[in-house]
């Protein structure tokens, strides 16, 4: 996902979004070492949103903070 995506999100939809690619992540690992992953650029991608989302909370928590 973009970041400009995600920014348009609410703080509640963020977290949700947090847990669902964290999900995911766990999944795209467990298939990595099973044999069964078919794309494994998607675990780098899932990596990367995880961050995204997790920047982005943290500013808000910081920008509520001031």
């Amino acid at each position: 996902m973009k970041a400009n995506e995600l920014r348009k999100l609410s703080t509640e939809e963020l977290i949700s979004k947090e847990k669902e690619l964290k999900k995911e992540f766990f999944n795209l690992r467990f298939q990595l070492a099973t044999g069964q992953l078919t794309n494994p650029q998607r675990i780098r991608e899932c990596k990367k949103d995880v961050a995204r989302v997790k920047t982005l909370l943290c500013e808000r928590e910081l920008k509520a903070a001031e």
